[in-house]
């Protein structure tokens, strides 16, 4: 089976909204960024001309720990969003080679048995990948996973089924624990998918961004003109560093995409025919 022959192919116009919506936020931060250090700077301006001596006095440790949290967090939120993105790669390899063990498992039963199981596999296969490339359409997403969960069920009885005949105790010791490996790599991918961190982690990292920029805006009153290229390059990278770890938290949804690693499925469902 072909990529272009996909069960279902990827919705592109569904993938670059949600990849906007990602970059809009970024854009919505960079400028909330770039408006807070006008704020802080008019603010550190008026504290200069009313007390020239003490509006600078003692600020240095509190930006110090602003900035140090808000370098924490960003850390924090990357690292977790690069070790979840791994994870759910790893996780997609491992329920292709559970997948393909079992169907090689298959050979194990008798020829009249192995027919209908394994037109059920290629119905499972195809709806497995088209869940989780589905995943803009929440809706269509539950009704294939009900499918593929409805077609685990057949394919679990079927098996139990066929071991029951004669002389297929081999076909039960080996079939039969590779087919229940099938079934639980889907509840591990489904929590590995809906794993994120509090939505309050991200509220607070907007937050304390935010309050960063105000603070430096501040500092940055000592000068006769603003410094568009300190505020705006401070803003950008700060934007952009979120953006990649929202991106990467949501590796079905935006620019940063975990769809490569379907391949290993793409390739086992064209085996099968």
């Amino acid at each position: 089976m072909s990529r272009l022959s996909l069960p279902c192919p990827i919705d592109y116009k569904a993938w670059v909204i949600h990849g906007m919506l990602f970059a809009g936020l970024a854009f919505g931060l960079f400028t909330g960024m770039l408006v807070c250090l006008a704020i802080g700077r008019r603010f550190g301006v008026r504290r200069l001309a009313q007390d020239p001596e003490g509006a600078q006095a003692g600020i240095s440790a509190i930006d110090g720990s602003v900035f140090a949290l808000v370098g924490l967090l960003i850390a924090f939120t990357f690292s977790g969003a690069a070790t979840r993105f791994d994870g759910r790669r790893h996780l997609i390899a491992e329920e292709a080679n559970a997948i393909g063990t079992a169907w090689l498992r298959l050979d194990l039963l008798t020829e009249a048995d192995q027919p209908a199981l394994r037109e059920l596999f290629r119905g499972y296969l195809d709806a497995r990948i088209a869940a989780f490339r589905s995943a803009h359409d929440m809706v269509e997403v539950r009704a294939l996973l009900d499918r593929s969960a409805a077609l685990q069920s057949q394919i679990w009885s079927g098996a139990v089924e066929a071991c029951r005949a004669p002389g297929m105790k081999r076909a039960t010791i080996l079939l039969l624990p590779a087919l229940n490996q099938m079934i639980d790599i889907t509840t591990t991918r489904r929590i590995a998918t809906e794993s994120h961190p509090p939505q309050v982690i991200y509220t607070l990292l907007f937050t304390l961004t935010l309050t960063a920029a105000l603070l430096a805006g501040y500092d940055m009153a000592g000068g006769k003109r603003r410094n568009w290229l300190h505020m705006i390059g401070f803003a950008a990278t700060m934007a952009l560093a979120i953006y990649v770890i929202l991106d990467i938290e949501y590796p079905r949804r935006g620019f940063i995409r975990v769809d490569e690693a379907d391949h290993v499925l793409i390739e086992l469902r064209a085996s099968m025919d």
